[in-house]
């Protein structure tokens, strides 16, 4: 077995639906099926969703305020008045002020821009800001990705004379702030029907409303804020992100095409992974490390050698950023341990002095992929007492929610379902954590934090030729709200396990599917899933989960599977018999398991009990690491080390069958007890040079027996003795010994002072009565199967017994 690391949903269509889809549209039914997946029931719906133009978005004056705010706007352009747009220091505000840059520039308005140091000021609005404003004769201040939370400062612009327009996309608080213009889907009454529009799709939205007209040249900055933001890319936001991405491929701005070149990106193959995870990460760099006014003179120069020189430090902030994150995650993973065994981590709330506040929200996010736990990260002002962070969420917790009902802990926050930012005292960390874990204890359940994995549907390798991949291009962008589509494809063969990179950090696998007694082999591929390798075997049924893709090589296209996740669902058997390098194997097999979910360190099983194997035991060469148990003659395990003592035997879910079995009954009889076994190993390793198994015959044991009558004892020591009587026998000086050992145990002779002797009246008994008679005949039974059978032999005999 080989559990899977998260929960699988698979998508159920309505075929009907389906069937409608791939007539009208014609389209291949998987791309069909998805767009019922993605609740898409209409054909309209699905031929806007395929094709959508400028004609499908809603009219900008649907947003509560866009008319006050394009008055005054406009008021202020005839007038000549000194505007300034206040943005935020992420990668959704830094796009945010430099569409609103580019549109006033155009217009001809008189304008700077403004974002606060993210150490210095902190988020969104603060009265500094505001006096300086007003101090360089700011008139009318338009903010960008913020403001919504700001009622204090905006009410003191207004004591100051100056106007403000909000723009903004963040979860309103219960008061709103009174500006001239608040405009955000998400604020109560307003009746526009997309509410889940970034802060720089808002920016674009009064845009759009100021010109007039359907602004095309600014849904690049639009793209890159929505993506960077996290935002479901669906309605809208699925628009501006496939019309942006169209135009960045062929990009008028400098700042774009230095940004694309520098991430090593062919601007024809621009893609939203590409903005996700190169892009953005770069313009977010300069706010989390230095100050954020960089990135905007990036996306607002003109110039490309300028635009070069600034994308370039960027990529080398973004180095020293990732660095940092991931000195701090080491150390955020260490709390988050301790507090995990204070039973406190039904949410994480990991802080400390010194840490960047820039990168605490990719270090919550950090902890989130290993944890997956709602997690706050926060680091401590030493001289001040406060903690300022990020948190990130997991489905089912909706975190502004969360913080809302422990708002009297904070001096600010803000932020949506699965992000947020707060500032609190260092001394209401303690409260805070746990009333947030008593909120998560009563909206979650155990099953809540295990990852959920949803598959669009289950199909076959010959379902999906190449033609069909291709087709799926049309669902994209993917992102948020509307992921790269996933498939299951189970009771898959394996025709190739293999490991790649550097330090064998990935795993491919080549998978087949027989239809219609035709195979279908695709190579797949998992990221950093290398150390499960080993816990494959070559003959396993699985199932995956993944997204298609096509791998093109030297003018080649082949389909292949980015593997998201994998099951085997049967108990394995691994073939270990004469491979050697047990140390290896078992370091290799150890390493596997502490690198993965399967956090159990692996079993060794002794059949022997004879001071020499106990001696040759695991723990005598591989170190006490190593639990081992030792099967008693009365059939009962015992630890043999402290380590084994430790741990429940019938709880491992990986045994190693390290020792020569006596029987069949000893083997059946630790398969049985071994009841969380999912893989074991097959060793069965002859300790002391083994003792023979070859039963003598019958004419042997007389034989021997006259030889004795004849020189009534025998030197057994003697070596010379032994040679000669091998010789002359035709036995083994083992086979003898063995027989030696059957009379003596019989009574037939004794030995005293290494010679033995032939009892001159033995009581008549049969030979089988003998326990070594037995013992051996039984040996011979258990090594035509732990020695002599096939890999598959073997595997299927104790796939019997485990199962």
């Amino acid at each position: 077995m080989l559990a899977p690391k998260a929960r699988w949903s698979i998508g159920h269509a309505d075929e009907e639906l389906v069937r409608i889809f791939v007539q009208e549209l014609q389209i291949d039914p998987l791309v069909a099926r998805i767009l019922v997946l993605r609740d898409i029931r209409t054909v309209p719906a699905a031929k806007q969703f395929l094709n959508g133009s400028a004609d499908d978005y809603h009219d900008p004056f649907g947003l509560d305020g866009m008319r006050e705010a394009v008055e005054r706007i406009r008021k202020a352009l005839d007038n000549g008045e000194f505007i300034r747009i206040y943005g935020d220091y992420d990668a959704d505000g830094v796009s945010s002020t430099s569409l609103m840059a580019h549109l006033l520039d155009g217009l001809g308005a008189k304008f700077d821009t403004y974002i606060p140091h993210r150490i210095r000021e902190g988020y969104g609005l603060n009265r500094g800001a505001v006096t300086l404003a007003k101090e360089q004769g700011v008139q009318l201040l338009i903010t960008v990705d913020t403001g919504i939370s700001a009622a204090e400062e905006i009410a003191y612009c207004r004591e100051l004379g100056l106007d403000v327009i909000v723009t903004d996309h963040h979860e309103p608080p219960e008061r709103l702030p009174e500006a001239l213009a608040v405009i955000n889907p998400k604020k109560p009454g307003c009746p526009y029907p997309y509410k889940y529009l970034a802060g720089v799709g808002v920016a674009f939205k009064l845009a759009h409303a100021l010109l007039g007209r359907f602004p095309d040249e600014l849904l690049e900055f639009a793209a890159l804020g929505t993506v960077a933001d996290l935002m479901p890319l669906t309605g809208e936001n699925r628009l501006i992100v496939k019309h942006g991405l169209e135009r960045m491929q062929d990009s008028a701005y400098a700042g774009f095409r230095a940004l694309i070149a520098v991430s090593g990106i062919e601007r024809k193959e621009v893609t939203a992974g590409h903005i996700g995870f190169s892009l953005a990460p770069k313009i977010n760099a300069s706010g989390r490390l230095e100050a954020a006014d960089i990135a905007v003179k990036l996306l607002t120069t003109r110039n490309l050698q300028e635009a070069e020189q600034i994308a370039a430090e960027l990529d080398m902030l973004n180095k020293e950023r990732q660095q940092i994150v991931e000195d701090m995650v080491s150390e955020a993973f260490v709390m988050a341990e301790a507090q995990r065994e204070k039973g406190m981590d039904k949410v994480i709330v990991v802080a400390a002095e010194g840490w960047n506040v820039g990168v605490v929200g990719i270090v919550a996010s950090k902890i989130v992929e290993r944890y997956y736990r709602p997690t706050l990260v926060l680091s401590i002002d030493p001289a001040t007492g406060k903690a300022k962070g990020s948190a990130r969420s997991i489905a089912g917790f909706d975190l502004y929610q969360a913080l809302t009902a422990c708002k009297e802990l904070f001096d600010h926050y803000g932020g949506h379902q699965a992000a947020a930012g707060m500032t609190l005292k260092r001394s209401h960390l303690d409260e805070l954590t746990h009333r947030l874990n008593e909120i998560a204890a009563s909206l979650l359940t155990e099953q809540d934090y295990i990852p959920l994995i949803k598959a669009d549907s289950q199909c076959h390798l010959a379902d999906v030729p190449i033609a069909c991949i291709e087709q799926l291009e049309l669902l994209a962008p993917f992102g948020m709200g509307n992921p790269s589509p996933r498939f299951l494809f189970s009771g898959a063969s394996l025709s190739d396990i293999r490991t790649m990179g550097k330090e064998k950090q990935h795993l491919k696998l080549g998978i087949s599917q027989a239809k219609d007694e035709v195979a279908c082999t695709v190579e797949a591929v998992a990221f950093g899933k290398g150390h499960i390798a080993g816990l494959i075997t070559p003959s396993a049924s699985i199932d995956v989960v993944g997204e298609l893709s096509i791998n093109e090589w030297n003018g080649v296209r082949k389909p292949q599977i980015v593997l998201q996740d994998i099951r085997i669902e049967h108990k394995q058997v691994f073939d270990w018999r004469g491979a050697g390098q047990l140390r290896t194997r078992l370091n290799g097999l150890s390493g596997a398991l502490a690198g993965s979910p399967y956090q159990i360190t692996p079993g060794l099983v002794l059949f022997q009990t004879s001071d020499e194997a106990l001696y040759r035991a695991p723990g005598a060469y591989l170190g006490e690491e190593v639990p081992y148990w030792v099967l008693e003659d009365d059939q009962t395990l015992r630890p043999g080390n402290p380590l084994a003592e430790s741990l429940r035997f019938d709880e491992a879910q990986d045994v190693v069958f390290y020792t020569m079995p006596g029987s069949i009954a000893d083997l059946t009889n630790v398969i049985q007890q071994a009841a969380g076994m999912l893989r074991c190993y097959a060793v069965f390793a002859e300790l002391g040079g083994g003792s023979g198994s070859t039963m003598p015959s019958r004419e042997m044991f007389k034989m021997l027996y006259a030889f004795l009558q004849r020189e009534a004892s025998l030197q057994v020591e003697d070596t010379r003795v032994m040679t000669s009587l091998s010789k002359r026998s035709g036995m083994s000086p083992e086979m003898i010994h063995f027989i030696l050992s059957v009379f003596e145990e019989l009574s037939f002779v004794q030995k005293k002072d290494k010679i033995v002797t032939i009892n001159p009246a033995p009581a008549k008994k049969d030979l089988a009565s003998s326990r070594l008679y037995q013992q051996r005949a039984g040996r011979q039974e258990v090594e035509s199967i732990v020695m002599y059978s096939s890999a598959k032999e073997l595997e299927q005999w104790m796939a019997r017994y485990m199962n």
